[in-house]
């Protein structure tokens, strides 16, 4: 088959389907800097290279799973891992164990701290704002990919630059040179905490992973491997500055909320309260709710994505409405979980959830869907490309059956 030609794809494009994974990964991941002390803080310098790594091996896997999603003309998440996994097609079942619960934990992490973030500045009832944020959470998920998209991207544009204020300000605020800070701890530990660095970078990695559907399902518009590739180092630039930037601000400020009952679950918003500027704290507090609720909307699209096309919803003809009845049975059951407090999900929830990540996502995507990817590319142009080329009436013959796709 004679590859067709398909044009550069527009920054701005593939910087929206990276503000997908950025938005996502933002709310546990450095706004609240619980997971960022869980897993870097405490390995010191070496925690700063563990955030890094594992920001590498993110973004290389969704880029391998936007190539074979998109290059075959997938249209599920099931069907994906089906062609990574053939002829042992069954272990697909793995991902979608790991999938439910990680969605479930990510969701109540995301509400929860939402709703705690609402009580703390403006007063709200806890129970009020859970119901609050569910809500808003639920209208953002249920009109579909192009909202989520839209929603990610300007949600992303805001959540980087106020982010990286935020720690630019915390670093010179905390009187310690990150430089001298890390120097000392290297002189102290040396590489001592490299294998569990290592470790950590790969189960961080994993976790993540849960938003794969989700970058899937919005990464369609990428009509090339170029375009995923392009989109996904955009990410990966966007993730690692403010994922690094939260890093050096907690080490230079964790020997005061460590000091501080409870202050530990949001380590960041205690480092902004010490430093004595309110506005600082103000527009941490606008962040904070745009990071979590964007973590939820992008989290549960591709949950809904996948079961809104069960045959028990056949019945109901509006879109919407599927989209709103499983998003709110979702939002229901993280509600019940996050009772359980942010900090346990993350140190015991997420780290499970990694382990069985790095196993049934990263490690086959950086292998063995490689070979599969480079494999097919050789003789087969991506199946939207054909699409966009062709026009819309193409559609049933670009897309290519899923056995078809699955034994190249």
């Amino acid at each position: 088959m004679k590859k067709r030609s398909v044009p550069k794809t527009p920054f701005f494009a593939a910087f929206s389907v990276g503000a997908v994974l950025f938005s996502a990964h933002a709310g546990g991941g450095f706004a609240t800097g619980n997971q960022a002390n869980t897993y870097y803080v405490g390995l010191g310098w070496a925690g700063v290279v563990s955030a890094i790594v594992a920001m590498l091996l993110l973004t290389l896997t969704m880029r391998q799973a936007m190539v074979m999603y998109n290059s075959r003309g997938l249209t599920s998440y099931k069907q994906l891992f089906e062609t990574l996994y053939h002829p042992f097609d069954k272990i697909e079942w793995l991902f979608e164990v790991f999938f439910y619960i990680m969605v479930l934990m990510a969701v109540a992490a995301a509400i929860s701290g939402a709703a705690s973030a609402l009580q703390g500045y403006f007063g709200m009832n806890y129970y009020l704002g859970v119901v609050a944020v569910g809500i808003l959470v639920l209208m953002l998920t249920i009109f579909g990919a192009g909202i989520v998209r839209a929603a990610s991207t300007y949600m992303g544009i805001a959540i980087l630059v106020t982010a990286i204020s935020i720690y630019a300000i915390g670093i010179f605020k905390s009187g310690n040179s990150i430089g001298s800070v890390l120097a000392a701890d290297f002189q102290t530990t040396g590489f001592g905490n490299m294998p569990k660095a290592v470790l950590n970078a790969f189960t961080y990695a994993g976790f993540q992973c849960v938003t794969l559907p989700t970058m899937a399902a919005c990464g369609t518009t990428m009509k090339n491997r170029e375009g995923c590739a392009k989109a996904m180092w955009i990410s990966f630039v966007m993730n690692t500055v403010a994922l690094v930037l939260s890093v050096f601000m907690l080490l230079s400020w964790e020997s005061v909320y460590t000091a501080v009952e409870g202050g530990t679950t949001i380590p960041t918003l205690t480092a902004c309260n010490a430093m004595g500027i309110n506005a600082l704290t103000v527009i941490y507090g606008v962040c904070l709710l745009l990071c979590l609720i964007s973590t939820g909307v992008t989290t549960i699209f591709g949950f809904v994505a996948r079961f809104e096309k069960l045959p028990m919803f056949s019945r109901i003809q509006s879109a919407p409405v599927r989209s709103a009845i499983v998003s709110a049975f979702i939002i229901i059951l993280s509600m019940t979980i996050s009772m359980a407090g942010l900090s346990n999900i993350i140190k015991y929830g997420y780290g499970y959830c990694g382990y069985l990540g790095i196993a049934v996502v990263v490690v086959p995507f950086l292998t063995v869907g490689v070979y599969k990817n480079r494999k097919y590319l050789k003789d087969h142009s991506f199946a939207n490309a054909d699409e966009a080329e062709e026009g819309p009436e193409s559609h049933a013959r670009t897309i290519r059956p899923v056995a078809a796709a699955q034994g190249d």
